[in-house]
């Protein structure tokens, strides 16, 4: 059952906890409950997707996994996960936005590979490049033609200056060598109210499969390496003309730097199996259009250092900055 209060908390019977408690192990990790932390409001695809997992942990563990959201723009959560003990009862969900911070701002008041130990990749999420129905255009290749007839007339739209939707379209106008103008809203409703009405000419952007169905959108292609579970169908960008091109939102499971290793090794091999059960797979590809990743801590790490040099790029050649 989930207690609904400033935090979810899963609570599972006795019979649970004794069936995976022993008096040689009494006071084995986790000995007590365990908070993970998601910097971002109920409802948010972090939110979700963690939701997922936490319930699972609690039967597996028998101890209670509580979620605790944070703040709605995701560095209130940041900053209190970095602060927490690293005794291995405080644990994050980390996205893509997180590596894309911290070249966002001069100053972050945290660092993804100093302050935090990675625990597992949860999955990734491909965005779907969308354009209005009115543009003459139905692959990639057209899309790019059109554009580069039409320097600077062409607009796309994101969420808000500097999120995932925004940058994701400053790497495709670099790599496409294309001439767009952004225009930055205050939350993806309103860019999407915006591209179905034609006031906009495209945006990258996730499940809207709703809005392609219906035609009022047309879906040109994906954003993943490999064609998605979610719509397979649908071409990526790599294989349309854009060879290496590759933008994901993906979800970490991280801990605050010094964690106990037995705790994270724990943490990630019960990850894993997860990843593996049918159950956890459709969920993620049901409410998040996502699919699992996985791997050890080692290439979690790997990854997130990946994608922060990559941004880093992305950003200073686009100029932006929160500051």
């Amino acid at each position: 059952m989930i207690r609904y209060r400033t935090a979810a908390v899963w609570l599972f019977s006795p019979f649970c906890i004794l069936a995976h408690a022993n008096t040689t192990h009494a006071q084995a990790w986790p000995a007590k409950p365990v908070r993970i932390i998601v910097p971002f409001a109920p409802g948010a695809s972090a939110d979700i997707l963690t939701r997922h997992f936490g319930p699972k942990y609690a039967e597996i563990f028998g101890q209670q996994f509580i979620l605790d959201n944070r703040g709605a723009a995701g560095s209130a959560g940041v900053q209190a996960a970095a602060a927490a003990p690293a005794d291995g009862y405080t644990f994050m969900t980390a996205t893509a936005a997180h590596a894309m911070d911290q070249s966002l701002r001069k100053k972050t008041s945290f660092d993804l590979t100093r302050d935090f130990d990675p625990v597992t990749l949860f999955a990734s999420a491909p965005f779907m490049l969308l354009v209005h129905p009115s543009l003459p255009v139905r692959s990639v290749k057209e899309l790019i033609a059109f554009a580069k007839a039409r320097p600077g007339q062409l607009t796309f739209g994101s969420a808000v200056a500097g999120s995932t939707s925004h940058l994701i379209g400053e790497l495709f106008k670099t790599q496409a060598g294309v001439n767009l103008v952004h225009v930055a809203y205050k939350g993806t409703a309103y860019a999407v109210t915006d591209l179905i009405g034609g006031r906009i000419s495209m945006m990258f952007s996730n499940n809207l499969g709703a809005h392609v169905k219906s035609g009022r959108l047309r879906a040109v292609a994906m954003t993943s390496a490999k064609r998605s579970a979610a719509a397979p169908d649908l071409p990526t960008l790599n294989e349309s003309g854009l060879p290496g091109f590759e933008s994901t939102t993906w979800f970490a499971l991280i801990a605050p730097a010094g964690t106990p290793r037995d705790a994270v090794i724990r943490l990630n091999d019960t990850t894993e199996k997860l990843l593996k059960t049918a159950e956890i797979r459709e969920l993620l590809l049901h409410h998040n259009s996502a699919e699992p990743m996985g791997g050890t801590p080692e290439q979690a790490a790997a990854h997130i250092k990946r994608e922060i040099a990559k941004w880093a790029q992305v950003i200073k050649h686009a100029g932006v900055s929160l500051d």
